[in-house]
């Protein structure tokens, strides 16, 4: 897949993608991530690319006509044949989304991660400033993540949660395949306690944390490994484990 960021500050990004997970999809070519300069797109040779809020008030707005001119260029689908961009909720590009990182938007989610990873193109606009001109989120994009409730300086930072979500769920990042079907969030974790305990079937759509884990020594500081997991009786262990899920409230 392609991850394209627009950005005010790019070099915010270059060490994260030199690490771990991230390095590794890059190299096997699983996904290939793009940073890209707002300022590329400025209104002047200054590099304007914000303003002051109509109407009054603090801070700086980003304006419309950068992202615009970035989104059509970085794109992998050109627009209508009348040049303009498809309304908002339209398909502005098969297989792919314009996403705007902004605490308005939709809390994120490992089913949401799931189903960016399936797409051939994820277009992330970074907000900073005191936020974006509206007609941005009104015309422009498919989609608006937040990764919690509350404000962070920019969306740097939420971009690099939702590139590490959907990264490692993409084919061969992993080390060792299925490793991320039975985890916290995901619907193997739930097929697991249905099989192992009839009283998950009435779970539904509950958000479910991952079984405690556990590794050598089999006992430190007095505090020991629980047996059932040096048992090598999996029908039990699966069972422990089972019990052992916690479902968030």
């Amino acid at each position: 897949m392609k991850v394209d960021i627009l950005t005010l500050f790019p070099e915010l990004f270059v060490p994260f993608l030199e690490w771990s997970m991230i390095k590794k999809a890059r190299q096997i070519g699983a996904v290939e991530i793009k940073i890209h300069s707002l300022r590329k797109w400025a209104i002047d040779k200054r590099g304007t690319v914000d303003d002051h809020p109509y109407g009054g008030g603090p801070g700086m707005i980003l304006r419309i006509e950068p992202i615009f001119n970035a989104i059509e260029e970085i794109r992998s689908t050109p627009t209508t044949s009348e040049g303009k961009l498809h309304p908002r909720g339209a398909k502005t590009h098969p297989g792919g989304v314009v996403a705007l990182l902004s605490p308005k938007g939709k809390t994120f989610t490992q089913k949401m991660a799931g189903e960016l990873a399936d797409l051939d193109q994820v277009v992330l606009i970074c907000g900073h400033y005191e936020g974006v001109d509206e007609r941005v989120r009104k015309h422009l994009i498919d989609e608006e993540i937040s990764i919690g409730d509350y404000v962070l300086s920019g969306g740097e930072i939420p971009a690099m949660t939702v590139i590490d979500a959907i990264t490692r769920l993409l084919p061969n990042v992993l080390e060792k395949e299925g490793a991320s079907e039975i985890e916290s969030f995901s619907p193997g974790l739930k097929k697991m306690l249905i099989e192992n305990n009839d009283k998950f079937k009435m779970i539904n759509e509950k958000i479910m944390i991952e079984f405690p884990q556990y590794t050598r020594p089999e006992s430190f500081q007095g505090w020991k490994v629980p047996k059932v997991l040096l048992s090598g009786n999996h029908g039990k262990i699966n069972l422990w484990r089972a019990k052992k899920v916690k479902i968030k409230k």
